[in-house]
């Protein structure tokens, strides 16, 4: 019952303060999130802010703006922020321009990154710039963007939400189930197509946004909470009668929270934990921890309540000072502790980060607000911490390996508890970084990283949203930390720090004049079979829309030109499911017939679309220059009062003797003369000249069926319907002719 009625005061406080957020909100306050490297496949590397080396990316980093981040070969990485995943695929490159409270805008200059955003508040800007257009996401979804390589082309794709695209006073908007190619640079070109079959790189993201939708952590954590999906791999959720739910880690005996890590230094927040955990994320950032019954659990925020990122939620012990013989050593916040930021705040933000992480009570969080930020004293006393005296809770190494970033739990020392019990505990510890805390621990291997290409991030970019200017290096700043240790430069000392010209290292970015709607042209999907875009990053933009270029789904891509269709057999082939020509079934050789030369191949295969047969017969039409056989008298001709197409597979009066029915001749179909293939040819109609396989004799009109020649491999040509049936007086006349014939 307390605790839902805290959680309510807690959400009716958050709602009287909105309101006032803008006014009451101090100008050096810094966003209320990070983003962070959570998953690392392969080869990733990362470079801070304002630096020009690059380094192995350490999973469980934040990231924020001027942070850069790179996939190379074979390799991806995912990047959390809030309740929005970021997949990065293989070659890929990707920097934060901006990243606040209201804004996310994300540099690809090449490579394809996959999101899934899943919540995004009316006036929130989430936009990804490429180098020739600035996509602008409008609605929850999930959408992927690809940038070729030589920068001219990206590829947008809306499975669900809905987007805009700006370039070159041009705008497109880009609906849920389509896929946008926009190509130029002068000009923004537009084609709109159906989405495809997602490819490996879309099944690799969905698995990794499956963790989140499937966590069972969701039903105790906000769905803001960063990296809260792997707690249910690593742990167990329990619920506590004084804390409520608690997820306890299944760690090793005597392991204790920020032990296993290193501390970085990242501005705007300065010192910031950085676990080793595959699940150090959220429980290092958000909520608090405590010892129950001698077991490490924590315990998160209001469910209800937007989380705000914090650094680290720690206070520290000696600060540094002779107190702790010269080491730095802290300890968790435990539940209802308030937390005291180190940096430059409002009192808005130091309420926020508060009560959003724990059930604390305002008046508590004023008072000390005011005694320690307030009053410029980082000391904080007449505070019981309850972590304090739980044995293993204080962690300490010595200050040189703290200000260097190095691996804690390599150089952590023993204190006693008559030293953490007579050094005063701050909020803040005063040492100042150097550049190996900025740059990350293994700043010395940073020459066998695998860097991006130089263009990649150098690239000008189309921006729709300016963003701010280009961070500063820890170089140009190195100065005024150290004259204020531990604690970040302030935003005003910050700008004049930075210089006129932005370095080379960093990116150019032209913010894309106000663009109005234009129309896309609409691709038919049978013109692109497939639909997959990894495989036409790289092929040229507008390809004929019967050719398109190496996409799945068409077999024919490679094919040269000229080639035949499929589906057909080859020119001087034997026809599917027959024998071939020199080898008839059932067929006895044809005796005394001279070779034959092959038919001719000079017509372009195009012109017989769908033939099953090479060479057919042309229907109703004599074959061009083949006069009637010589020596041979011209049969009568049949009678044409049936129509052809009445009499299918039904044998003609004197068959052959292979009693295989006339095949018939395919209506409709292009006619195109040619000789007919080798060893066939028609059975009433040999060649002219042909020599003969018996003496010549004046041909009858009417020969028995056992003289006629077999059947061949050409159906027989009929150009007319059959005779008439004979009657009694034509068998007297044909008997009679016999008779007269010379023996």
């Amino acid at each position: 019952m307390f605790r839902t009625l805290a959680a309510f005061l807690a959400l009716a406080l958050l709602a009287t303060m909105v309101p006032l957020r803008l006014a009451a909100q101090g100008d050096d306050d810094p966003p209320s999130r990070a983003a962070r490297l959570g998953h690392v496949d392969g080869s990733v590397s990362f470079q801070p802010a304002g630096e020009s080396e690059w380094e192995p990316a350490a999973p469980n980093r934040p990231m924020t703006t001027g942070d850069k981040l790179w996939a190379d070969r074979d390799s991806r990485a995912g990047v959390q922020l809030g309740s929005t995943s970021i997949h990065l695929n293989s070659n890929t490159g990707i920097s934060f321009l901006n990243l606040d409270d209201r804004a996310v805008q994300i540099q690809l200059s090449s490579g394809s990154i996959s999101l899934r955003v899943r919540r995004l508040e009316r006036d929130d800007v989430f936009e990804i710039d490429t180098p020739n257009q600035a996509f602008s996401i409008f609605q929850p979804g999930q959408y992927r963007i690809e940038a070729s390589e030589d920068g001219s082309r990206t590829v947008v794709t809306v499975r669900d939400g809905e987007g805009e695209s700006t370039g070159n006073g041009q705008t497109y908007t880009v609906h849920a189930g389509q896929r946008a190619t926009f190509s130029g640079t002068d000009r923004l070109n537009a084609d709109v197509e159906q989405v495809g079959d997602p490819d490996d790189f879309d099944r690799w993201s969905d698995g990794r946004d499956r963790r989140f939708d499937d966590s069972r952590s969701a039903r105790y954590v906000s769905p803001d909470v960063v990296g809260s999906q792997d707690l249910d791999e690593y742990g167990d959720w329990q619920p506590n009668p004084e804390y409520g739910n608690v997820w306890y880690p299944r760690v090793e005996p005597g392991w204790a929270p920020y032990h296993t890590g290193h501390w970085a230094w990242i501005d705007p927040w300065g010192w910031t934990w950085v676990d080793d955990a595959p699940w150090g994320y959220a429980p290092f950032h958000y909520g608090r921890w405590a010892s129950v019954d001698g077991r490490w659990g924590w315990i998160p925020g209001p469910r209800e309540v937007r989380p705000v990122y914090a650094p680290a939620l720690v206070v520290f012990v000696g600060g540094g000072g002779p107190g702790m013989g010269g080491n730095v050593a802290w300890f968790p916040l435990g539940p209802r502790e308030v937390y005291v930021p180190p940096y430059h705040v409002s009192p808005t933000y130091v309420n926020r980060v508060n009560i959003s992480n724990t059930t604390v009570n305002q008046t508590t969080v004023t008072n000390v607000y005011n005694t320690t930020i307030v009053n410029n004293n980082t000391t904080v006393n007449n505070v019981t911490y309850v972590n304090r005296n739980v044995n293993g809770a204080v962690t300490a190494v010595p200050q040189q390996a703290f200000a260097g970033g190095q691996p804690v739990a390599r150089t952590a020392v023993a204190v006693n508890r008559q030293q953490i019990a007579a050094a005063p505990v701050t909020a803040r510890v005063a040492v100042a970084p150097t550049k190996a805390a900025v740059v990350g621990p293994q700043a010395s291997t940073a020459n066998r990283v695998a860097a991006p290409p130089q263009a990649v991030f150098t690239r000008p970019v189309i921006a729709k949203a300016a963003p701010p200017p280009a961070p500063v290096s820890f170089a140009a700043k190195q100065q005024a930390l150290a004259a204020h240790p531990g604690q970040p430069v302030a935003r005003q000392e910050m700008q004049r720090l930075r210089p006129a010209t932005p370095p080379a290292t960093q990116p150019v970015v032209k913010q894309a004049p106000p663009g109005k709607p234009a129309t896309p042209t609409v691709v038919p999907v049978a013109a692109h079979p497939g639909n997959q875009p990894a495989n036409r990053m790289n092929q040229p933009a507008n390809p004929p829309a019967n050719q398109p270029a190496n996409r799945p789904g068409n077999p024919n891509a490679n094919e040269r030109p000229g080639a035949a269709p499929p589906n057909r057999p080859q020119p001087n082939q034997p026809p599917a499911n027959q024998p071939p020509a020199n080898q008839p079934s059932n067929r006895p050789a044809q005796p005394n017939r001279p070779f034959e030369p092959p038919a001719r191949n000079d017509r372009p295969p195009a012109a017989q679309p769908n033939r099953p047969e090479a060479n057919p017969p042309a229907p109703n039409r004599p074959e061009p220059n083949r006069p009637a056989e010589p020596n041979r008298p011209i049969e009568p001709p049949a009678r044409n009062d049936r129509p052809t197409a009445a009499q299918p597979n039904r044998p003609e009066p004197n068959p052959p003797a292979s009693n295989r029915p006339t095949a018939q001749p395919p209506a409709n179909r292009p006619v195109q003369p040619s000789p007919p293939p080798q060893n066939t040819r028609p059975a009433e109609q040999p060649r002219q000249n042909e020599p003969p396989s018996r003496p010549q004799s004046p041909a009858p009109s009417y020969r028995p069926p056992q003289s006629q020649p077999p059947a061949q491999a050409r159906p027989q040509q009929q150009t007319q319907p059959p005779p008439k049936p004979q009657t009694p007086q034509d068998k007297k006349r044909q008997d009679d002719q016999k008779k007269d014939q010379p023996h």
